[in-house]
């Protein structure tokens, strides 16, 4: 990488070979040898991961990062030499060091040397009174510490909790020489960051229009960012990969696990609202315009712990009578709850799914599915003394009694909580090849700069000469990417081609009341929609709708991945001109 005093004007080939713990195994090797990179990096942490590293932790202290990454180096590591490309990962985890001197012995073991680094500080599990249980307790720092390690010559990078942005971030500061208040163009970074962060989201996966569209993802390709000096950026793929990338899966991707107009993070806070994208080629999306504002003065604290224990009793009910037979067994296991003796646990729920249609040729289309959670604190509560009872009415109950799985234990489900802390108070320390150690702590709040508020891109009137509506589904003229944050989700809805006409109908059309109607699992929710005019976009950010997180499995799709699609396939009276 550059110093600062050398900084060159070529762009900066940043890859990405992980979205999280568990994504695609050969994507390392995929990148390496696809085509020419500057840097490869890659995200293996969420709040369910930091979750599941602590647990490892409590079993052995030398454990708590993502061992897939060393996996992949048992390969990747000589390839990234050959072709000179550095590696800078978040898959240390809890234990950042420990992976870096992991990657060391590895380094021995398979003859191919390397400069190894690691950035630390995140952990304050010891530096806080953060409440009972709680396993991890991490800020979420920024790129400042891979930026001072990458200067120092090394090849890997090995960093615990940063924000995911972080990790394009910190490489393009080095890269480029930028000093921490370059706002637009530290801004213009964390968009690639984010539009990277996520893997194959960037490039068709996961993505409303694949039919449409016409996208091979049957194997996508992952993304890279073409980084310019002056944080411009355009996203693309290696040449021959599956996939696409698209304004479409671009905005998609922006839009996910956001919020407001500010995107608050510890290097800037960027203006979604003044992103612009356009298409500069195939497979090729510009990312430009977009502008900084100083970094808050607090980073997050993301806190995970132990919940309690869940446990779950599906039913299925097949064939006729369907709500009847589905009160009897909630009649039945309501009374074995209450026997004397038994505890009844602290939270039970039941939910009915309709996935039965009558005269059905294969019998899994007639059956619907009576789902019983339970969860205390206590594990006994909702093991066999709940999974036992359901069994025991497998010849008392309705016709053609059965669950999907056989009685189990209750197992544990975590809870995460977000905390701030003052950025000064953090720790944020470069450890660099040679063992020395470099603080890059925050030196205090940057003053913000007098500048107007980023103005969208002026759009077409809309256009008014048909007031013929059909009812159809919203997903034939809107997109939508949906996610969690903590437990929050967000819903970014844009208009299908960024059309003009459709975007002005989705802003009239789509209020929070609209969405309470269309989502009714949100009607005692707090919503709030933002408008981001430039990406012919609205996200909604839907508060508590996940419980107590990710962890906690508090929803049928916990991770509220889902949530976008069902509000695509919702009805609604949609102006003719616009359909298809």
């Amino acid at each position: 990488m550059s110093t600062p005093d050398s900084a060159p004007r070529e762009p900066l080939r940043i890859g990405n070979a992980s979205g999280f713990y568990g994504d695609r195994f050969t994507a390392l090797t995929e990148m390496l040898t696809g085509g020419p990179l500057d840097v490869l990096t890659g995200d293996y942490l969420a709040e369910l991961t930091m979750l599941i590293l602590g647990r490892d932790r409590l079993k052995d202290p030398a454990r708590g990062y993502a061992g897939t990454f060393l996996r992949q180096l048992e390969d990747g590591l000589g390839l990234a030499r050959e072709r000179g490309v550095a590696l800078v990962t978040n898959a240390g985890g809890l234990n950042p060091a420990g992976l870096a001197d992991a990657v060391r012995e590895l380094s021995e073991r398979v003859g191919v040397p390397a400069r190894v680094a690691h950035v630390e500080g995140d952990d304050l599990l010891g530096e806080g009174n953060w409440g009972e249980g709680v396993l991890t307790a991490d800020a979420y720092l920024g790129g400042a510490g891979i930026a001072a390690c990458l200067r120092a010559g090394a090849d890997v990078v090995v960093t615990g909790r940063v924000a995911d942005a972080a990790l394009v971030s910190g490489c393009a500061a080095a890269h480029f020489g930028w000093a921490d208040d370059d706002w637009d163009r530290l801004a213009g970074a964390v968009v690639a960051g984010h539009v990277l962060e996520c893997g194959a989201q960037a490039t068709g996966g996961n993505y409303a229009f694949f039919v449409r569209d016409g996208i091979d993802v049957r194997h996508p390709g992952f993304p890279l960012a073409e980084i310019a000096a002056d944080g411009s950026s355009v996203v693309t793929k290696h040449p021959g990969t599956g996939g696409a990338v698209t304004v479409g899966t671009v905005t998609a991707q922006l839009l996910y696990e956001t919020a407001g107009p500010r995107y608050p993070g510890p290097d800037v806070t960027a203006r979604l609202d003044s992103v612009r994208l356009s298409q500069a080629g195939p497979d090729r999306v510009r990312i430009e315009g977009v502008r900084g504002e100083p970094r808050p003065g607090t980073l997050k604290v993301g806190l995970t712990r132990l919940g309690g224990f869940r446990n779950e009793v599906t039913f299925v009910l097949t064939g006729l009578d369907v709500p009847a037979k589905a009160a009897l067994v909630q009649e039945q296991m309501e009374a074995a709850l209450a026997r004397p003796g038994v505890r009844r646990p602290r939270e039970v729920s039941w939910s009915l799914v309709r996935t039965d249609r009558m005269d059905a040729d294969v019998q899994e289309e007639a059956g619907a599915l009576l789902r019983l959670v339970v969860r205390d604190p206590d594990e006994s509560v909702v093991g066999r003394a709940v999974s036992g009872p359901a069994v025991e009415l497998a010849l008392a109950s309705y016709p053609g009694f059965h669950v999907t799985a056989p009685p189990s234990r209750g197992a544990p489900y975590g809870v995460f909580e977000a905390a701030y802390v003052s950025a000064e108070a953090v720790p944020h320390v470069a450890v660099l090849p040679d063992g020395t150690r470099v603080d890059v702590s925050f030196s205090g709040p940057a003053p913000s700069p007098n500048r107007e508020p980023a103005r969208p891109v002026p759009r077409a009137p809309r256009q008014r000469e048909s007031p013929r509506t059909r009812r159809a589904p919203l997903g034939l003229v809107a997109g939508a990417r949906s996610g969690d944050k903590g437990g929050s989700a967000n819903i970014g809805v844009w208009a299908r081609d960024a059309d003009p006409d459709i975007h002005a109908w989705l802003c009239d059309t789509l209020t929070v009341d609209r969405l309470r109607e269309l989502l009714p699992e949100t009607r005692q929710l707090d919503v709030t929609r933002h408008h981001l005019p430039n990406l012919a976009a609205l996200n909604f950010v839907i508060d508590g709708i996940l419980g107590a997180g990710v962890a906690s499995q508090h929803r049928f799709d916990p991770q509220a991945k889902a949530l976008g699609e069902w509000l695509r396939a919702r009805h609604l009276d949609i102006p003719e001109v616009f359909l298809p």
